[in-house]
């Protein structure tokens, strides 16, 4: 008998989880149909897309996409009842998945969170609906399995999908550096500026700054940016065409390559201070919000840190520019660090591959897949 599970993602690494996950679905069990919210990398992996990610963060910027999330929830409250899957994965995107959670128990389904909501760090409250409406919470960061479970939800941590990407990447560095339209020679830095539009929009223009100073003292440097393969780079041309001119190599998607052609990198807070890490690659953290985000945030948020780097390490590992320290002038100091002094990068090599033990073990889709399997009944 064909059986249902729809998927529910709203950003670009969320998606990524997704269609990795569809992948392992779809090998494991020949008899299942899977919908849902995300992008092309899902719809390439055999998901019947209903609606596509927002990515939407932070308080203005889910105001400016209000319409499509408004329409991507009466998608799912109509095919759900359409469709009636057996189970109902959401990925990350608390917010809105939180309200699909509420829809899906209602209707009947099994709910896996994947990559779940992180009220270790703020909206502590939320928990309690958390044990409601969730069956199973499947967790990407070591710590979160026993903070959930002290709070009676079953939980458990699967490791992160990431490391699934990076041990595909073959070669030397420099075949990889060819590979992306790069000398094998010299030095190469990486500038990730995250997957959301308002990241993009306050960081591009830092990261022109930052190399402007840069190629003024070292010659033998690179720049590489790979562009978030759910936005539209003309959307961006303002701001990209300034780095273009400087010689950066813009490339859509393929973060995993440029952090491992890279000897140091320049990355927006979030999953790729943890991809970096994995594969070894000294970096400096930077972030900006819309200053009414960043204060609200400061004023809620009850973490030490922001990267997920030192999260993890609870220490500071790499160093993290917050809003208005992000100068170009600080981010450069800081970045010659990684590329000149042996101890600064030693210490953070030697910190990366304690995180790269606490994943290396675990195959999160492959778990995910088969948590999916026990819940929908094979």
């Amino acid at each position: 008998m064909t059986k249902r599970v729809f998927i529910i993602t709203g950003e670009s690494s969320g998606e990524l989880y997704g269609a990795l996950l569809s992948r392992r679905l779809k090998q494991l069990y020949r008899d299942i149909e899977l919908y849902g919210i995300g992008g092309k990398r899902m719809e390439n992996e055999g998901v019947r897309l209903f609606g596509y990610i927002t990515g939407a963060f932070g308080l203005t910027e889910t105001l400016s996409h209000m319409g499509m999330l408004k329409k991507n929830y009466n998608t799912v409250k109509e095919k759900l009842s359409q469709l009636l899957p057996q189970t109902v994965i959401l990925i990350d995107f608390p917010d809105f998945n939180l309200k699909v959670a509420e829809l899906a128990k209602a209707s009947g389904s099994k709910v896996l969170y994947y990559v779940s909501p992180q009220v270790w760090a703020w909206r502590k409250k939320r928990v309690k609906k958390i044990k409601k409406l969730c069956d199973k919470i499947a967790v990407i960061l070591p710590f979160e399995e026993e903070f959930y479970k002290k709070r009676g939800i079953e939980a458990e941590f699967v490791g992160h999908p990431i490391m699934e990407e990076i041990t595909t990447i073959k070669g030397s560095k420099g075949y990889i550096r060819e590979e992306l339209g790069l000398s094998p020679r010299g030095r190469v830095l990486a500038l990730l500026p995250g997957s959301r539009r308002s990241e993009l929009k306050r960081l591009l223009p830092l990261y022109t700054k930052v190399i402007r100073i840069l190629k003024q003292k070292y010659r033998d440097l690179q720049y590489i940016i790979p562009f978030a393969p759910n936005l539209d780079e003309n959307e961006f041309l303002g701001q990209l065409n300034p780095l273009k001119e400087e010689g950066t190599v813009i490339l859509k998607g393929r973060a995993t390559e440029a952090l491992s052609a890279a000897d140091s990198a320049l990355i927006a807070s979030g999953t790729a201070t943890l991809q970096a890490a994995l594969i070894g690659t000294p970096m400096v953290v930077v972030y900006k919000l819309f200053p009414l985000t960043f204060l609200i945030g400061k004023a809620v948020v009850d973490v030490k840190f922001i990267s997920l780097v030192n999260l993890l390490l609870q220490k500071e590992v790499v160093k993290e520019l917050i809003q208005w320290d992000a100068t170009p002038e600080r981010v450069v100091r800081e970045l010659e660090k990684t590329l000149n002094d042996d101890n600064t990068i030693e210490y953070m090599q030697k910190s990366f591959k304690k995180i790269r033990q606490m994943y290396q073990k675990h195959d999160a889709s492959l778990r995910v897949a088969e948590m999916v399997g026990e819940m929908t009944g094979w």
